[in-house]
């Protein structure tokens, strides 16, 4: 099944690289950190991968990197294609609420304040921080408050621009409090998304807060010539690459394929060897597939500027058994099984597939393998695998990793080709990090998916 059509487009940046970036310094609500000329740079950057784009408002954060960036992108936009937007600052775009530690050095925090800092890594929605207010000193939990500030800004933004694509310029902390929002994710996950500086998101919202949101994707660098995000420093771990198969014929069609093995067609071959030169530079130390003759071949294809990495396959990382809907087309299922394909769009957990699988079977197979080839590649110290799998699977592993259950399914876009990166800077012991997801301006250009991305 084709990912739905959603209504309103939101297009997320982090400001450009700041004095504070390059010190290494807390930024969070301070005001004395400005734009490097780099940062300069990089917004413009910015501005000609969003060209395409005709946005109907930008926001921003007051600080002035954040405002600073906004600016620059709105007057670098071509004005031949758009009618000028709306440009308006919030509070609720503020960072997070770091006071006890703005302006410190990094190291000096983790120096000076090593237990709490201990705690902010492992359980960031439990640090408590002093805030000064006017009516005296109170203690804060930054990040729930980060949290419900996010939710604040959607409630009052987003009814304002159905059918609209809106610009959102903030920073790190605020665009992870924003996308976990609005995708359901757990404070308690507040370290598992990062954003880079001048980093693009894109979310789509059906109608509001409340109603359906998917992750297009998150936090594209090749605007500004980086590939995909780098390592973040003292990183321990495995960062795995997980590949979405090239097109099929079937995807095309929108038919459903489950477990059916068909092959890439002509452009799904394209799509991998474009996937390939993408990543021919990264090191790649191990390569695992699923069996099927899709993701086998576009691994293959990958594998092709690493030949020393042997590809293995794993049974587990199969697509999803649609059963008797497999090689079907949407009017044939629904006309064979009337309101089955609803169900399977508005609560995908509670649908089982006549002689196929549910979503909780999927999960299980696929976070399983996912588990045996992370602790494999720990145990022999590889560190940086290729994982090519499909929709289905891809989706529940990236549930798994953002802590979220199978009803979030339909929260992430996986394109035919699409590249994403999951990092474990602390090992297995560690949460994982969701660096990027469904990067696809190798496939078709620009920040949009464009793949065919059809049924499962």
């Amino acid at each position: 099944m084709e990912d739905k059509p959603l209504a309103t487009r939101v297009i997320i940046v982090r400001h450009g690289q700041s004095s504070y970036n390059t010190e290494r310094r807390i930024q969070g609500r301070s005001d004395a950190s400005v734009l490097t000329e780099k940062g300069c740079f990089d917004a413009r950057k910015v501005a000609a991968a969003l060209s395409g784009l005709s946005f109907t408002a930008i926001y921003t954060s007051p600080l002035q990197r954040a405002k600073q960036t906004a600016e620059i992108i709105l007057s670098s936009l071509s004005p031949d294609n758009h009618t000028a937007p709306t440009f308006a600052t919030s509070d609720k775009l503020l960072e997070i609420d770091l006071p006890a530690w703005e302006g410190m050095l990094l190291s000096e925090v983790r120096e000076k304040f090593s237990p709490t800092y201990r705690l902010w890594q492992e359980r960031p929605h439990e640090l408590r921080m002093e805030v000064s207010k006017p009516e005296g000193a109170r203690e804060h939990l930054p990040v729930p408050a980060l949290y419900a500030q996010a939710q604040q800004f959607w409630q009052e933004v987003l009814p304002y621009h159905p059918g609209e694509t809106i610009l959102i310029v903030g920073h790190n902390g605020i665009n992870r409090a924003l996308i976990s929002t609005a995708l359901g994710i757990s404070p308690a996950r507040y370290h598992s998304i990062q954003q880079s500086n001048c980093g693009i998101s894109v979310l789509n919202f059906t109608l509001g807060l409340r109603q359906p949101v998917q992750l297009e994707s998150l936090n594209q660098t090749a605007h500004l010539g980086e590939v995909l995000p780098s390592l973040r420093p003292n990183h321990q771990g495995q960062r795995i690459l997980l590949v979405r198969h090239g097109e099929t014929e079937w995807n095309r069609q929108t038919r459903f394929q489950g477990q059916i093995d068909v092959p890439l067609n002509d452009n799904g071959r394209a799509q991998s060897r474009k996937a390939a030169e993408l990543l021919k530079d990264v090191p790649i130390d191990f390569a695992i597939s699923s069996p099927m003759l899709r993701p086998k071949e576009t691994a293959e294809i990958i594998l092709q500027y690493h030949p020393s990495v042997q590809l293995e396959l794993q049974d587990g990382l199969r697509e999803i058994s649609h059963g008797l809907w497999e090689g079907k087309l949407e009017a044939e299922i629904e006309q064979a099984y009337p309101g089955e394909l609803r169900r399977w769009r508005e609560n995908p957990a509670t649908v089982q597939m006549p002689e196929g699988e549910n979503l909780q079977q999927v999960w299980l197979r696929a976070v399983a393998a996912w588990q045996t080839i992370l602790a494999s590649a720990a145990a022999a110290g590889l560190k940086t695998g290729l994982v090519v799998a499909h929709d289905a699977t891809n989706k529940a592993l990236l549930c798994h990793v953002l802590g979220l259950e199978p009803e979030h399914f339909w929260s992430f876009r996986q394109g035919n080709g699409a590249v994403s990166a999951i990092d474990y800077p602390q090992g297995l012991t560690g949460l994982p990090v969701l660096q990027a997801m469904n990067i696809t301006s190798h496939l078709e250009g620009g920040v949009l998916d464009r793949t065919a991305a059809g049924a499962l």
